[in-house]
């Protein structure tokens, strides 16, 4: 988290949140044709309670569960060496072999965390397809990973920082950013 940024603007308010969101659901249930097969995967931390906000949205479409489950990436981040990680726990209560697997995260920058996510799936078996939904598309990649599913595309400079808020896990759904942030 950047130290004492300028908040520039909100970007999303909660219903701006749950529609795209619920958008997004849709879009995966019209691309995987319903729920056969499908289970959902969120990268922790932010990742893990739009994941299940996710499978909530696709269930009461459908009318039917979709398996959730959360991924810690801690140590197939390719910095982990540069800082202390705060290593949390993987809880996937399901097989991914032959799974249509859609993994959720709350904003896509570089690639690197969906790069170290990947890493952290093939140690627990083999999807037959995986796809990336994120809440905030920012740009910047420095790996050539693209997500399937996009709340919002949102163009950002290097030195911005976007912050996802989550009622589950800070009261309150809201999308902002920051101008000069250094991370």
């Amino acid at each position: 988290m950047p130290t004492e940024p300028e908040q520039a603007a909100t970007i999303m308010d909660a219903d701006e949140m749950r529609r795209a969101w619920t958008r997004i659901a849709h879009e995966i249930l019209e691309k995987n044709r319903g729920v056969e097969g499908l289970a959902i995967v969120g990268i922790l931390r932010k990742g893990a309670p739009l994941a299940q906000r996710l499978a909530d949205a696709i269930a009461r479409i459908e009318g039917s569960p979709v398996p959730v489950g959360q991924l810690d990436i801690s140590l197939y981040r390719d910095d982990f060496r540069t800082y202390q990680p705060k290593v949390g726990t993987t809880q996937i209560p399901f097989d991914i072999e032959g799974k249509k697997l859609v993994l959720v995260d709350e904003v896509i920058f570089t690639g690197r965390t969906v790069r170290a996510a990947l890493g952290a799936l093939v140690d627990l078996g083999r999807p037959a397809v995986t796809q990336l939904a994120v809440l905030i598309d920012r740009g910047h990649r420095e790996v050539p990973i693209r997500p399937d599913y996009v709340g919002k595309n949102l163009p950002t400079g290097r030195r911005e920082f976007v912050k996802v808020f989550l009622s589950e896990l800070d009261g309150e759904d809201k999308v902002v950013i920051y101008k000069d942030a250094v991370i």
